[in-house]
């Protein structure tokens, strides 16, 4: 499949008054068209980091190196202007808390239409109609009675389909979801799934999908990647990483799952806590958590193994030490 997004090389920081906090180190990888490509991995792990530097929206964060490439395009190099034509029109993004994402003073109406109005270049009556269409398609009932309610009107799920029509009416060629489902119960969670991959195939576009939860990468995703500490521990197309898991800290992840509704094992959590950020890790940053760790680990971080096309990971258990380094 074709590339449409190539992040090369990627390190990302955020200086404060006392500390520097290390929040993507030096990753690299590819959304491709069409593909729903996951990002896994605990809270504090670079994955919403990872994500807005996309879209160029990281706050006060600094992007130290790196490259993203959109259709060729390096988007850290491009004018603030130009990179305004780009977010919504042709890569957007769902956030994870609609009642933050969505301004409370004004109706949904106002808010889609401006949108669709900004970058389409169309009169308003025409732009409200897109907006109906789209408030629709993601099963609001009642879309012309929604377009004149405001916010805080609408339930939680309800907010969330709103966003998703909004992040999509422009029809863009990636939608970045940030843990889209995190405050909804697990009845809407599937549905909301269910309609973000239904009208991926509508629109054609590729989906870049965060979240901390596997059981939504399997039944979700094409590919996976698994982030630790700011950097990549392993990727794979997502059947090959559940039969074929390698890295420690993927089994980790899934051995911390239940296995059935009525398995009597007991869960299996990663021992210790995720690595202080503010603290420059020159080796692996899975290193005191993990159970097969060897000296090597602490030193420096190994180079990428490739068992195939679409699977590969970062880990000393697979990779000789070149002495020559």
């Amino acid at each position: 499949m074709k590339k449409i997004l190539d992040l090369n090389n990627l390190v990302i920081r955020f200086h404060g008054k006392e500390n520097t906090t290390y929040a993507v180190n030096n990753i690299s990888f590819d959304i491709r068209q069409g593909e729903i490509l996951g990002i896994v991995g605990e809270s504090g792990s670079g994955k919403t980091v990872t994500a807005k530097s996309i879209l160029r929206i990281t706050d006060n964060a600094e992007i130290k190196n790196g490259s993203i490439l959109f259709n060729g395009l390096d988007l850290l190099k491009i004018s603030e202007r130009e990179m305004r034509k780009i977010r919504g029109n042709n890569i957007s993004m769902i956030f994870q808390d609609p009642q933050t994402s969505l301004n409370p003073v004004f109706t949904i109406g106002n808010q889609m239409i401006d949108i669709i109005v900004r970058h389409k270049n169309i009169s308003r009556k025409k732009a409200r109609k897109i907006a109906l269409d789209w408030l629709a398609l993601v099963g609001i009932t009642n879309p012309s009675k929604r377009l004149n309610s405001y916010p805080h009107e609408l339930s939680g799920g309800m907010r969330q389909r709103v966003i998703i029509a909004m992040a999509l009416c422009l029809e863009p060629e990636i939608v970045i979801a940030d843990e889209p489902t995190t405050a909804l119960d697990v009845t809407i969670q599937s549905q909301i799934l269910n309609l973000i991959n239904d009208l991926k195939s509508k629109i054609h576009s590729s989906i870049l999908l965060i979240t901390h939860d596997l059981g939504v990468i399997a039944n979700t995703c094409d590919r996976v990647i698994v982030m630790y500490g700011g950097k990549i521990m392993e990727s794979s197309n997502v059947n090959h990483l559940f039969d074929n898991p390698k890295h420690p800290y993927t089994l980790g992840l899934l051995n911390a799952l239940p296995k059935s509704k009525n398995s009597l094992e007991k869960l299996r959590p990663i021992p210790g806590n995720p690595p202080d950020n503010t603290k420059k890790i020159l080796g692996c940053p899975f290193y005191r958590r993990c159970s097969d760790r060897m000296d090597i680990c602490e030193k420096r971080f190994p180079k990428t193994l490739y068992l195939n096309e679409d699977h590969f990971l970062n880990c000393w258990l697979y990779v000789e030490e070149d002495s020559n380094e």
